[in-house]
Protein backbone atom coordinates (compact mmCIF):
# COMPACT_ATOMS: atom_id res chain seq x y z
CA UNK A 1 0.00 0.00 0.00
CA UNK A 2 1.48 3.28 -1.05
CA UNK A 3 0.17 6.93 0.55
CA UNK A 4 1.34 10.23 -1.13
CA UNK A 5 4.04 12.44 0.04
CA UNK A 6 2.29 15.58 -0.55
CA UNK A 7 -0.91 16.03 -2.41
CA UNK A 8 -2.10 19.44 -3.24
CA UNK A 9 -5.25 21.14 -1.93
CA UNK A 10 -6.81 22.63 -4.98
CA UNK A 11 -7.80 21.30 -7.78
CA UNK A 12 -6.96 23.48 -11.28
CA UNK A 13 -9.50 23.70 -14.68
CA UNK A 14 -8.59 25.34 -17.92
CA UNK A 15 -10.84 25.73 -20.82
CA UNK A 16 -10.11 25.98 -24.26
CA UNK A 17 -13.80 26.74 -25.03
CA UNK A 18 -16.58 29.30 -23.35
CA UNK A 19 -18.21 27.08 -21.21
CA UNK A 20 -21.52 27.16 -18.52
CA UNK A 21 -20.26 25.03 -15.50
CA UNK A 22 -23.24 23.66 -12.94
CA UNK A 23 -21.35 21.02 -11.69
CA UNK A 24 -17.70 19.52 -11.43
CA UNK A 25 -15.87 16.15 -10.04
CA UNK A 26 -13.07 16.38 -7.74
CA UNK A 27 -11.09 12.71 -7.86
CA UNK A 28 -11.49 10.99 -4.65
CA UNK A 29 -12.63 14.00 -2.24
CA UNK A 30 -14.81 12.55 0.41
CA UNK A 31 -18.35 13.75 0.82
CA UNK A 32 -19.09 16.51 2.86
CA UNK A 33 -15.65 18.47 2.28
CA UNK A 34 -16.10 22.49 1.57
CA UNK A 35 -14.40 24.15 -1.53
CA UNK A 36 -14.02 27.49 -2.56
CA UNK A 37 -14.01 28.43 -6.19
CA UNK A 38 -11.67 31.46 -7.09
CA UNK A 39 -11.12 33.04 -10.65
CA UNK A 40 -7.46 32.39 -11.63
CA UNK A 41 -5.18 34.39 -14.55
CA UNK A 42 -4.43 31.15 -16.34
CA UNK A 43 -1.24 32.05 -17.16
CA UNK A 44 0.23 32.74 -13.08
CA UNK A 45 -2.57 30.95 -11.48
CA UNK A 46 -3.13 34.15 -9.72
CA UNK A 47 -6.33 34.04 -7.77
CA UNK A 48 -8.43 37.38 -8.89
CA UNK A 49 -11.46 36.67 -7.20
CA UNK A 50 -13.91 34.29 -4.93
CA UNK A 51 -16.57 32.85 -7.38
CA UNK A 52 -18.39 30.51 -4.90
CA UNK A 53 -18.76 28.62 -1.65
CA UNK A 54 -19.76 24.69 -2.24
CA UNK A 55 -19.48 21.71 -0.36
CA UNK A 56 -18.30 18.30 -2.09
CA UNK A 57 -21.38 15.67 -2.72
CA UNK A 58 -21.22 11.61 -3.17
CA UNK A 59 -18.54 10.62 -5.68
CA UNK A 60 -16.79 14.05 -5.54
CA UNK A 61 -19.19 15.91 -7.67
CA UNK A 62 -19.64 19.56 -6.67
CA UNK A 63 -23.46 21.18 -7.61
CA UNK A 64 -23.25 24.94 -7.85
CA UNK A 65 -26.00 26.55 -6.44
CA UNK A 66 -25.82 29.63 -9.63
CA UNK A 67 -23.73 28.01 -12.60
CA UNK A 68 -20.33 29.54 -13.41
CA UNK A 69 -19.44 31.14 -16.76
CA UNK A 70 -16.10 30.77 -17.92
CA UNK A 71 -14.89 32.57 -21.92
CA UNK A 72 -12.13 30.60 -23.96
CA UNK A 73 -8.73 30.52 -22.04
CA UNK A 74 -10.30 31.28 -18.55
CA UNK A 75 -9.80 29.02 -15.63
CA UNK A 76 -10.55 28.73 -12.48
CA UNK A 77 -8.98 26.38 -8.72
CA UNK A 78 -11.15 24.80 -6.29
CA UNK A 79 -9.48 25.20 -2.90
CA UNK A 80 -10.32 22.25 -0.40
CA UNK A 81 -11.37 24.02 2.96
CA UNK A 82 -8.85 21.98 5.99
CA UNK A 83 -10.54 18.82 6.97
CA UNK A 84 -11.26 18.83 10.62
Amino acid sequence: MMFPLYQDGWFTFHFAEARIIPRFHLESVEAGRRVSVFKIDPGTGERLGLLTTATVGDGGWVDLSEPIIVRAGEAFVAVLEQAG
